[in-house]
C-alpha cells in the first residue's frame, strides 16, 4: 500500500510581508499535490509522474530522492531558502524555493494554477488545521499526563532510594561497629598471648614443657609407690608359702 503523508506550511514570503501563504501538499511515493490559499484566493497543482521524472532526471537525481527534498522545503520552512510566490501570467503563480547542493545555490519552481472554487480550497486548508491542532492538543494532554505519572514515579523511587541508601548506611556503620568490636578483643587476646610467650621465654621454659614435666614427675611418684605396695606382699607370700608344708608335716606326725 502506497504511502500518504499530509503537510502544511505557512509561509511570510520576504518580497511581500503583507502577503502570507498556506501551502497544504500531499505526498506520494512518485508524485505530489499542492493547494495554496492567500485566504482570498485559491491555487493547485498536481505534479504527475512523469512530471516529477522529467525533473528529477534533469536534476540527475532519484524520484525518491527529489519527493523527499521537495517535502523538506515544503513541509516546514527552512532558514536557509528564500521561496517566492510571483505572478506567472493569466493569473498563474509560480512558487519557488532554493537549497543549496555541493555549495551551489539552486532554485525550484512549479506553476500553480487558479482554483474554480477558491472557498473550498481554503475551507479545506482550515480543516485540516482545525483537525491538526486538535491531534496536537490531544497528544499534548496525553504527554503531560505520561509525564505527571513518570514524575510521581520518579519521586516514589527517589524516596525509595533514599531509604534503602540510609538502611545500607545504618547496616553497614552496625556491622563495622561489631567487627570493630570483635576485632579488638582478638588484638588483645593476641597481646596476652604475646606477653605471657615473652615472660615463659625469659623464664626458660614454655607452657607445655612445665606441664610435661609435671606429668612424668607424677607418673614417676606413681610407679614408686606402686613398687613399695607390691614389695611385702612378695614378702609376706613368700613366707607363708614356706611355712605351709611345715604345717603340714608336722600335722602328720601327731598322727
Amino acid at each position: 500500500m502506497e504511502s500518504i503523508r499530509h503537510t502544511c506550511l505557512r509561509l511570510e514570503l520576504p518580497d511581500n510581508s503583507e502577503l502570507i501563504i498556506y501551502v497544504k501538499a500531499t505526498w506520494f511515493a512518485s508524485r505530489f499535490d499542492l493547494v495554496v490559499t492567500d485566504g482570498l484566493h485559491a491555487w493547485t497543482l498536481n505534479a504527475t509522474e512523469d512530471e516529477v521524472r522529467e525533473r528529477a532526471f534533469q536534476w540527475d537525481q532519484p524520484v525518491s530522492e527529489y519527493i523527499d527534498l521537495a517535502e523538506r522545503h515544503l513541509g516546514f520552512q527552512q532558514s536557509g531558502s528564500i521561496y517566492g510566490f510571483a505572478d506567472a501570467g493569466n493569473g498563474h503563480r509560480r512558487l519557488s524555493w532554493t537549497f543549496e547542493k555541493e555549495g551551489t545555490k539552486l532554485e525550484w519552481r512549479w506553476k500553480c494554477k487558479p482554483s474554480p472554487n477558491s472557498k473550498k480550497i481554503t475551507a479545506g486548508i482550515l480543516d485540516f488545521l482545525m483537525d491538526a491542532n486538535i491531534r496536537l492538543s490531544d497528544e499534548v494532554v496525553r504527554k503531560t499526563q505520561s509525564f505527571e505519572r513518570l514524575r510521581v514515579e520518579a519521586e516514589k523511587c527517589l524516596t525509595q532510594s533514599e531509604k534503602f541508601s540510609n538502611e545500607k548506611a545504618e547496616f553497614e556503620t552496625a556491622i563495622y561497629a561489631k567487627f570493630l568490636g570483635v576485632l579488638n578483643s582478638k588484638k588483645a587476646k593476641l597481646k596476652e598471648l604475646r606477653d605471657l610467650t615473652s615472660k615463659q621465654a625469659n623464664s626458660g621454659k614454655l607452657p607445655q614443657e612445665e606441664e610435661v614435666d609435671e606429668e612424668e614427675s607424677s607418673l614417676d611418684g606413681g610407679s614408686d609407690n606402686g613398687k613399695s605396695e607390691e614389695e611385702p606382699t612378695e614378702n609376706i607370700a613368700g613366707g607363708t608359702s614356706k611355712d605351709v608344708p611345715a604345717s603340714r608335716s608336722m600335722s602328720r606326725k601327731r598322727k
